[in-house]
């Protein structure tokens, strides 16, 4: 069989039912062929953040795919393989090579050597024959360890030559490994014998789908639990331990329970220090459950080491404290305490949550949604900037996988391509993203690809004709050049495209624009809804 062909059987033995991508990449035709279905974007970096999408609202279990032309289409892709490497998302990225002859020479793109210091791997095929062999170490590295893209490189030369058949390839296997016992009976008597201790949860949780594990340990020793952005929707955030997550924005009891805390435990998190996550305190006792050794002691520094996946770990450190503590912890306490600072917290954010005024407040548009759509059945992603600051700390998400939370590395509008990708992933499910101005600005093209590819997303705009968090780092540039202004009629850009368009400028239209919105979903049309908002710079940070 041609080589094409086999790549495409490859794709369709390892579960991989949507390839995303852009041409010229011949890969597209033989992925149609093999009815694997080919979603095609407006530029390179929206379709990997689909493809990203889709491994991550499946835990990883479906991996996502994105293959584009070589040359100018590798080259537009990077931005979106760098955002799966800094956020560990598994993706298979195939971009065609120049011809093996030319390959090496300057100044033609060559991905595999590119890209490779941003992907868990990355190979070229050189051989024809070698092909199942090449993509068995692929698929055994994006299902296996900490995820992150891999990349196979596909020479233009390569799409007549032969594959031997038959094909010899079955799906690669996935497998876990767990901490050392001795390490975990460590970490479960100083978790059982800690005063005040707080579970930090990160998006390891989602990859091993450990949500059970880390309710029962948290209710079985009354541990408060905050998560990573990435962690986010790990634990419900409606219950009586949930501090909230922490990002660059944060409710107030996630700095203040960690600042009190004796012991904290973060697992299935990186610990990595970066300006969108919350700062560990200095000075405290820290147990360190990572899928990834490479990440201990990296940016925290750590008591104990648990190296493992994270249900692998929660299953062994249950076991463990069950020894000695055979019934749940009287948790009142404890409850009583998260819930007084949220509501002091949430008393003093409340006239902005509601306000009346217009042009609207942010916070009122993001509060009348997160009550009016159904939590339970609503996926939702922030984007870079002030929407994740104004999203992240008050909506709570309550099932698993409800909320694509992220921020290492903060590309405006990763937003709209995780929200399709989402809802290809997750056609039953609502499917949001929240951007600003500056945000639609970048990737607002493939608002189209949504209409075309019928993808019924619903996309929540939050326009305040501004850069508005560089209004104070721009001042003379703002007034003697109006360097932070930005402008744009969105509604009317998706009503062209072929969507639902409309703009909000009145507070008591907001919860009816949404319904309207959530109706046309449902009727298979993507939405966006244009909300004309304040230049609001105000976010609860630590202290706020």
């Amino acid at each position: 069989m041609k080589l094409g062909t086999a790549i495409a059987e490859i794709m369709k033995r390892e579960g991989i039912e949507i390839l995303c991508g852009y041409p010229v990449n011949h890969l597209i035709e033989h992925a149609a062929k093999a009815e694997i279905r080919p979603v095609m974007v407006r530029q390179e970096r929206v379709g990997v953040h689909m493809a990203d999408a889709i491994s991550r609202v499946t835990s990883g279990r479906t991996i996502g795919a994105f293959c584009m032309q070589h040359g100018p289409g590798a080259e537009n892709a990077m931005g979106g393989v760098a955002q799966c490497y800094g956020e560990s998302v598994p993706v298979l990225v195939l971009p065609m090579g120049y011809q093996r002859r030319l390959a090496h020479i300057e100044p033609n793109f060559n991905s595999s050597e590119a890209m490779k210091p941003f992907s868990k791997s990355s190979e070229p095929i050189i051989l024809a024959a070698e092909v199942a062999n090449i993509f068995r170490r692929a698929f055994t590295k994006l299902k296996n360890g900490r995820g992150g893209p891999v990349i196979v490189e596909i020479p233009a030369d390569m799409w007549n030559e032969e594959v031997p058949e038959p094909l010899n390839y079955t799906p690669v296997l996935r497998t876990r490994y767990g901490a050392d016992p001795v390490h975990v009976k460590e970490a479960a008597a100083l978790l059982v014998g800690a005063k005040r201790p707080v579970i930090y949860a990160g998006q390891g949780v989602h990859y091993a789908q450990a949500w059970p594990q880390l309710k029962r340990l948290a209710e079985r020793l009354a541990i408060p639990v905050t998560t990573s952005l990435g962690g986010k929707s790990s634990f419900p955030e409606t219950h009586p331990l949930s501090l909230g997550s922490g990002g660059l924005a944060m409710p107030r009891a996630v700095p203040k329970f960690l600042a009190d805390a004796d012991v904290i435990f973060g697992f299935g998190c990186s610990f990595t220090e970066t300006s969108f996550g919350v700062a560990m305190p200095k000075g405290k006792t820290v147990i360190h459950s990572t899928l990834d050794p490479n990440h201990l002691n990296k940016d925290v520094e750590a008591r104990i080491g648990l190296v493992g996946d994270a249900g692998l770990v929660l299953d062994a450190l249950l076991e463990e404290i069950g020894k000695t503590v055979t019934a749940d912890r009287d948790a009142s306490a404890v409850a009583a305490e998260i819930a007084a600072s949220h509501k002091e917290w949430l008393a003093k954010w409340m006239p902005k949550l509601t306000s009346n005024d217009a042009p609207l407040s942010p916070y009122r548009v993001l509060w009348d949604l997160q009550h009016t759509v159904d939590i339970n059945n609503t996926i939702i992603t922030h984007d870079a900037g002030s929407p994740r600051d104004q999203l992240s700390p008050f909506w709570k998400s309550v099932e698993p996988l409800t909320y694509l939370g992220w921020g290492k590395t903060t590309q405006l509008g990763y937003g709209l391509g995780l929200a399709m990708g989402a809802k290809l992933a997750k056609p039953d499910k609502l499917c949001i993203n929240v951007w600003g101005d500056a945000a639609i600005g970048f990737t607002g093209m493939d608002f189209e690809t949504a209409v075309r590819e019928r993808i019924p997303i619903m996309s929540i705009l939050l326009n305040n004709f501004s850069m508005a968090i560089e209004l104070k780092v721009m001042p003379v540039s703002t007034e003697k050049y109006r360097s932070t202004d930005i402008s744009g009629d969105y509604a009317a850009m998706a009503r062209a495209f072929g969507g639902y368009g409309e703009r909000v400028t009145k507070p008591e239209d907001i919860i009816p624009a949404i319904k309207r919105g959530i109706q046309k979903t449902k009727e298979g049309v993507p939405v966006l809804l244009e909300f004309i908002t304040s230049k609001e710079t105000e976010v609860s940070r630590p202290g706020t």
